[in-house]
C-alpha cells in the first residue's frame, strides 16, 4: 500500500475524496501503528505510521474509501509508576473517530494488566484485545451547501451576539 506523508492536521481520520489523512497525538509513543480489518472486522493489514510532526503521527493513504475499518496500536514504555502504560498488545479507538462499529462492551483482554494477581496493576498483559474491541469507520462528512453563500460581512462591522435560546425566545408568539 502506497503510504504519502500526508498532514498533522486535521486530528483523526479524515477523507478528502482521493484518499484519507490519518492522525493521531501522543506526546510520548515510540511508534504508531495503523491495523485495517475488513467489513466482517477481520484484520487485513498493519501500516507503520512513519510521520510524526509535533507529537501527531500522520499519513495520507491515497485510494483509501469511507466505510474502510481502523484502529490502533500504539508503542512505548510501560512505566506505570511514571504514568505510561503503553501496549501494543491492545487495539486503540481513534479518540477523533467520526463513527464506531458498535458498542464497546467490556471483555478482560481490554485490560492492560493482568488480572487477579498482585499488583496487577502493574503488571503487563500480552492478550490481543482487537477481537473484542469496536473499530473506528472512515466516513465521508462533506456537506453539499447548494447556492448558500457565507454573509460576506467585514470584519470591522460584524457583531457576535451570545444568548441563551430559551431566554431569548420564550416570549415569542409563534414558539410553544
Amino acid at each position: 500500500m502506497r503510504i504519502l506523508p500526508g498532514s498533522p492536521y486535521p486530528i483523526g481520520a479524515t477523507w478528502d475524496g482521493r484518499g484519507v489523512n490519518f492522525a493521531l497525538f501522543s506526546a510520548n509513543a515510540e511508534k504508531v501503528v495503523l491495523c485495517l480489518f475488513d467489513e466482517h472486522e477481520a484484520e487485513v493489514e498493519r501500516i507503520n505510521v512513519p510521520y510524526n510532526t509535533n507529537q501527531v503521527w500522520h499519513m495520507y493513504v491515497p485510494d483509501m474509501r469511507p466505510g474502510q475499518l481502523y484502529g490502533y496500536r500504539v508503542y512505548g514504555e510501560y512505566a506505570p509508576e511514571r504514568g505510561h502504560r503503553f501496549n501494543h498488545y491492545k487495539l486503540l479507538l481513534d479518540p477523533y473517530a467520526k463513527v464506531i462499529t458498535k458498542p464497546i462492551v467490556f471483555h478482560e483482554s481490554q485490560l492492560g494488566y493482568r488480572g487477579g494477581v498482585h499488583n496487577a496493576d502493574l503488571t503487563f498483559d500480552r492478550h490481543d484485545s482487537a477481537p473484542y474491541m469496536p473499530k473506528c469507520k472512515v466516513v465521508d462528512d462533506t456537506f453539499y451547501w447548494g447556492r448558500d453563500l457565507p454573509p460576506n460581512i467585514p470584519w470591522s462591522e460584524t457583531m457576535i451576539y451570545e444568548t441563551h435560546m430559551k431566554g431569548f425566545t420564550m416570549l415569542h408568539p409563534d414558539i410553544p
